[in-house]
C-alpha cells in the first residue's frame, strides 16, 4: 500500500519552533483529506490536525490550537505543520495519513497510508 513519508522531526527546546513535513510519490494528495496524528510511548494515537483537500478547511486539537498551523501544496504533493511554542508534551511521533470524503476528523481509524512517522522531542 502506498505510504506517505514524514520528514523534518527532531530535538527543540521547549518554546521553540519546528517544521514538519508529508509527503507522497505515489498518488495525487488533492483528492483527499490529510491528517496529522501523534503517539507518544504508553499513550492513544491523538488528532493534531487536519486540512481538507482544497486546504481551505483546518481543524486543530483542543492541545495544539494557536501553536500549530497547518497547510498543503497539492502542486507538490505536500502537507506542512508549523509547530510553535513546543511544550514537553507534544513530544512524539508524528505521522500523516489520508481519508476520503471532504470533512475533516480525528478519528485515525477513518485514515488509511500511514507512513512511518517522524519523531519529535521536545526537551532541555
Amino acid at each position: 500500500q502506498s505510504q506517505f513519508v514524514e520528514s523534518g522531526g527532531g530535538l527543540v527546546q521547549p518554546g521553540g519552533s519546528l517544521t514538519i513535513f508529508c509527503r507522497v510519490d505515489t498518488f495525487t494528495m488533492q483528492a483527499y483529506v490529510i491528517g496529522w496524528f501523534r503517539q507518544a510511548p504508553g499513550k492513544e494515537r491523538e488528532g493534531v490536525s487536519c486540512v481538507s483537500p482544497s486546504g481551505g478547511s483546518t481543524s486543530y486539537g483542543d492541545s495544539v490550537t494557536g501553536r500549530f498551523t497547518v497547510s498543503r501544496d497539492n502542486a507538490k504533493n505536500t502537507v506542512t505543520l508549523q509547530m510553535n511554542n513546543l511544550k514537553p508534551e507534544d513530544t512524539g511521533v508524528y505521522f500523516c495519513a489520508r481519508k476520503t470524503g471532504p470533512l475533516c476528523n480525528s478519528r485515525w481509524t477513518d485514515f488509511d497510508s500511514w507512513g512511518p512517522g517522524t519523531q519529535v522531542t521536545v526537551s532541555s
